[in-house]
């Protein structure tokens, strides 16, 4: 091993050095029973069974391949985020005539609309935490993904919810505080149910390191870092405060919606803002493609942990092991070996369709990455 990894240990802390995202490709048997729900052929009761099933076999999974950290999967969701949002005191599902664009592709066309002012009293997540704690039991440290406040914002900000938000909210001060108030009172709730690792997963960030979107922006007569500052600010605001105990992180994601992509670009941009958010402890960042540029932003890092996602969830072929350690070699000579985990760049089912490759597939990759981070940090 090269004298970049001189001294590379494992972590007894999340992240870990060999991680994931979260999401997990829907077993056939889950897709079958959401569509006779829909379709009204079962009750909430007996999907809730099977939902129960499938998570426990999933959470058995992912420990066989030696994972210190497990989820749900996202088992129970439709949507990586607006399932969250949903959950939310004064907060609606839409359908819209439009999805979200990722590349030759459009999502369903649904999203999160303000009904009235945003709070948090309850939410179908805390009991669904509850679940994954005990399937994990003291094997793992079970991990809890929610989409994070900036997403939550960026969503009622876009063009077709605008109005509504509008309503509710004179100035973005307010709306910045009832949103930082809502996930303060979420987070704990979570943390009340045992949750001590809980992922913040984000697109804005993804969108901000576009060129594309920083010329339209422009055009439009706002500065990208005006948005990246407000960004950080309500997700800061949101995790202010909390339990010493409660390991937060956050993952950048680039859209990941069967097998496609939605924004390009470097980290540098942001990188400033993003890595001055106080009390996260790691981030997940992609570095699967050239499209996330190189490591250099990485120098702005403080004494987080960077989780280099450089094995990718949307295709089925493994990488070459070779060059996925001289990737991590690389950015280890931005920042010290110890402060590197490795994963999948994003989760394998970022919605309930899934990317492009078979269950098998989504394992060996896990197992790769395994093998890869037990051979550098020992």
């Amino acid at each position: 091993m090269s004298n970049s990894f001189a001294g590379a240990t494992q972590r007894t802390l999340s992240p870990f050095r060999y991680d994931i995202v979260g999401s997990f490709l829907r077993p056939q048997r889950l897709k079958e029973a959401r569509s006779k729900f829909q379709n009204k052929e079962i009750s909430a009761d007996q999907l809730k069974s099977i939902e129960d099933q499938e998570i426990i076999r999933l959470v058995e999974k992912q420990l066989s391949v030696g994972l210190k950290a497990v989820t749900d999967g996202e088992f129970r969701r439709s949507w990586w985020h607006l399932d969250f949002m949903w959950g939310l005191d004064g907060v609606e599902k839409v359908f819209l005539e439009k999805g979200y664009q990722f590349q030759g592709v459009e999502t369903r066309a649904e999203t999160a609309r303000l009904s009235g002012k945003i709070g948090f009293s309850s939410h179908p997540f805390i009991e669904h935490f509850k679940f994954l704690k005990q399937a994990a039991g003291e094997a793992a440290i079970a991990r809890q993904t929610i989409p994070a406040p900036a997403q939550f914002l960026a969503e009622l900000q876009r063009a077709e919810n605008k109005a509504r938000t509008d309503a509710f909210y004179s100035s973005s001060d307010e709306l910045v505080a009832d949103i930082a108030g809502a996930y303060q009172a979420a987070i704990r709730a979570f943390y009340e149910a045992g949750c001590r690792s809980l992922q913040l997963d984000d697109c804005t960030w993804g969108m901000l390191c576009d060129k594309n979107y920083w010329e339209a922006r422009q055009q439009e007569g706002i500065k990208v870092s005006d948005i990246a500052k407000l960004y950080a600010r309500v997700n800061q605001e949101a995790i202010t405060g909390l339990p010493s105990d409660l390991i937060i992180t956050l993952h950048v994601c680039r859209g990941n919606y069967q097998s496609t992509w939605a924004s390009s670009g470097g980290y540098e941009p942001i990188a400033q803002f993003l890595f001055g958010i106080e009390n996260i402890s790691g981030y997940y960042l992609e570095f699967d493609t050239h499209r996330a540029g190189d490591f250099t932003p990485l120098r702005f890092l403080k004494d987080q942990q960077v989780v280099l996602g450089l094995v990718s969830s949307k295709i089925g072929t493994l990488e070459n092991k070779q060059d996925v350690i001289n990737r991590i070699k690389e950015a280890a000579q931005i920042v010290n070996i110890n402060q590197l985990c490795l994963s999948p760049q994003c989760g394998f089912a970022s919605t309930e369709e899934g990317n492009k490759l078979t269950e098998e597939q989504q394992w060996s990759k896990l197992a790769f990455i395994r093998e890869i981070a037990n051979e550098i940090w020992k």
